[in-house]
């Protein structure tokens, strides 16, 4: 006799990494399914599989895709809703998501921050610098050390 468990996790397994891959390949191709310009403004979240009564003799599935979004975000890609289904399932083939449905969600829309550009070492800084590191003999330490003076120099003139 086999523990209960074991059978469990197995059957679970099988039916659950089918869902979960499903989801995974949507979120590898989500930039490609949404666009350039509606990529950063959702995120998928959910497959929802559920059986549909035997019609025409099949037994198949209906699945719908929740996606994430501010609620304002929400209203604008319930517009685009025919054009995401029709790229979903014309990269995955045989009308696989049926509807789509978008839940509100908290995103972070802080816009990201430019990285300051810092201005070059001064030739004063450079004679500096390689002066207090002339003494060092192993070349990766001293590489980083060099690094790391750069960093603290530039870091001084702002």
């Amino acid at each position: 006799m086999r523990p209960l468990s074991e059978s469990t996790s197995r059957i679970a397994s099988k039916t659950f990494s089918r869902k979960y891959i499903a989801l995974g390949r949507v979120v590898n191709q989500w930039e490609e399914i949404m666009g350039p310009e509606f990529a950063a403004l959702a995120q998928p979240v959910k497959l929802n599989y559920r059986k549909n009564s035997k019609a025409k003799g099949k037994n198949k599935s209906h699945v719908t895709l929740d996606i994430a979004t501010s609620a304002a975000h929400a209203t604008l890609l319930n517009y685009q809703k025919g054009v995401i289904l029709e790229r979903i399932n014309s990269l995955f083939g045989n009308n696989w998501i049926k509807d789509i449905r978008f839940v509100a969600s908290e995103l972070s829309e802080q816009p990201l921050e430019p990285k300051s550009i810092k201005a070059p070492l001064t030739a004063g800084n450079k004679k500096y610098l390689s002066g207090v590191l002339d003494q060092i003999e192993d070349p990766d330490i001293k590489e980083k050390l060099e690094n790391l003076g750069k960093a603290i120099l530039t870091d001084r003139k702002e």
